[in-house]
C-alpha cells in the first residue's frame, strides 16, 4: 500500500484548527479508518491542535501515515515552545463535563488513541506523539467455542459497583478481564469505569499496551488491580496478565497453568505486567485432586465433597477479592450448567458481604 505523505501545519489562529482536523479526518479515510475511528482522530486532533494555542500561543502539528506490517496507522504530533506542564499526571486526568459525558484534555486523547507519548521540560516546551492504528479483524467463518458468563454486585444495595468487567469478541479472539478498583462506594467505580473504558476501547492492542495505556487512564483516581486474559481459540492459546491480587484459576487444573501476578495498583505504583502465555484448552487431568493456577500445593477435597469430579468442559476463573481467595473444588459443584450459571452460583456462595465482588467463568465447549 502506498501511504500518503507527511503533513506539517503551524497553528497560529482558530481557522488552523479546523483546517487541521479537516485534513486529519479526511487523511485516516483515505487511509481505510472507519467513520467512527475517523471523528475520533478529528477529536485528537483539534484538541491538540487547541491546546497549542490556548497553553503556548501556538505550534506545530504533524500527520504520519504510518505502515507496520500487516498494520496501518496514524501518527498525530503535537510540538510546542510554551511554558510546559508541571505535572503530566494532573493534565492526564480525563474529566468529565458538567453534561456528565467524557471530557477533553490528554486524558480523552490517551483514551481515543493506541499509544500515547508525552515529554515536557518548564520553559521549554511539550511534545506529545500520539498513535492510532486501523482495526481490520476478519471474521470467522466458525463458531466461538467460548462460552462466557458474568455476575457482579456491589457491596450494598444502591451503592456504585467498585468493580468492572471487560467482554470483547473479535475474529478468533475473546478478552475478558475484571478490575477492581481501591476501596468501595463512588471513587471506586470512578477508577475502575477509567480503566474498564481504555480497555474497551484498546481490547485488541497488546497486554502490555493496554495495562500501559489504563495506568494512564487511572491517574488522579484511587488506581485499580485488574487481570486481562486473551484467548485466542484460533491458534490454540490464551495470555494472561495480572496486577495486584485478582488471580486466574483454571478446572481441571494443569501443571502448565502457573500464571505470574505482580502486586502493585495500576495508576500508582504499578510495575509493567507479566504476560504468560498457555496452550488452551488445558490437558484434562485425572479426576480427584485440585489445583489452583499458580504455584501452590494440591487442595485435598474435605471429607464432605471426596465424591467431587473435574467439569465435563474445562473452564478459566478470574475473580476479584470480593469472593473469598482460598476456596477448592469441593466447596462448588462446578457442574455441566452454562456459564452464567456458574458464575452465578459462584457469586452467591463464596462473595463475601461487605465488599464488591465480580466473576467471570469463560467454559470452553469444544474439549
Amino acid at each position: 500500500m502506498s501511504l500518503p505523505s507527511r503533513q506539517i501545519f503551524a497553528v497560529r489562529h482558530d481557522s488552523d484548527v479546523a483546517a487541521a482536523r479537516r485534513e486529519a479526518t479526511a487523511l485516516s479515510a483515505s487511509l481505510g479508518f472507519e467513520r467512527k475511528a475517523c471523528e475520533e482522530i478529528g477529536l485528537v486532533t483539534t484538541e491538540l491542535a487547541t491546546n497549542l494555542l490556548k497553553h503556548a500561543k501556538g505550534g506545530t502539528l504533524a500527520l504520519t501515515p504510518l505502515s507496520a506490517q500487516p498494520q496501518v496507522g496514524l501518527q498525530i504530533e503535537s510540538h510546542d515552545t510554551g511554558p510546559g506542564i508541571a505535572d503530566i499526571n494532573e493534565v492526564l486526568a480525563d474529566r468529565v463535563s458538567t453534561a456528565g459525558t467524557r471530557g477533553t484534555g490528554l486524558g480523552a486523547i490517551n483514551r481515543l488513541t493506541d499509544q500515547l507519548e508525552i515529554s515536557s521540560h518548564l520553559g521549554q516546551g511539550t511534545h506529545v506523539l500520539c498513535r492510532k492504528w486501523l482495526r481490520a479483524h476478519r471474521v470467522s467463518p466458525r463458531k466461538c467455542p467460548l462460552e462466557i458468563g458474568v455476575a457482579t454486585r456491589p457491596r450494598q444495595l444502591g451503592q456504585p459497583n467498585g468493580d468492572a468487567f471487560v467482554v470483547k469478541h473479535w475474529a478468533e479472539n475473546v478478552l475478558v478481564g475484571v478490575i477492581d478498583g481501591l476501596g468501595h462506594g463512588e471513587f471506586a467505580h470512578v477508577a475502575a469505569d477509567a480503566a474498564r473504558l481504555y480497555v474497551e476501547a484498546h481490547y485488541d492492542r497488546p497486554l502490555e499496551e493496554i495495562f500501559q495505556g489504563t495506568a494512564r487512564a487511572c491517574q488522579n483516581t484511587r488506581g485499580v488491580v485488574m487481570a486481562l486474559a486473551r484467548f485466542d481459540w484460533g491458534e490454540g492459546n490464551v495470555s494472561v496478565a495480572s496486577i495486584g491480587n485478582i488471580e486466574p484459576r483454571v478446572f481441571p487444573a494443569a501443571e502448565a497453568f502457573h500464571f505470574r501476578t505482580r502486586r502493585g495498583v495500576i495508576g500508582l505504583n504499578a510495575p509493567e505486567p507479566l504476560v504468560t502465555r498457555r496452550s488452551w484448552p488445558p490437558a484434562m487431568e485425572a479426576r480427584g485432586s485440585v489445583r489452583t493456577a499458580f504455584n501452590s500445593p494440591p487442595v485435598l477435597p474435605s471429607p464432605s465433597s471426596e465424591s467431587f469430579t473435574n467439569p465435563p468442559h474445562p473452564l478459566f476463573i478470574l475473580h476479584s477479592d470480593g469472593l473469598g481467595t482460598h476456596w477448592s473444588q469441593g466447596q462448588v459443584e462446578l457442574s455441566d450448567q452454562p456459564a452464567t450459571v456458574l458464575a452465578r452460583e459462584l457469586l452467591r456462595k463464596l462473595a463475601k458481604p461487605y465488599d464488591d465482588a465480580t466473576v467471570i467463568v469463560v467454559k470452553d465447549l469444544s474439549a
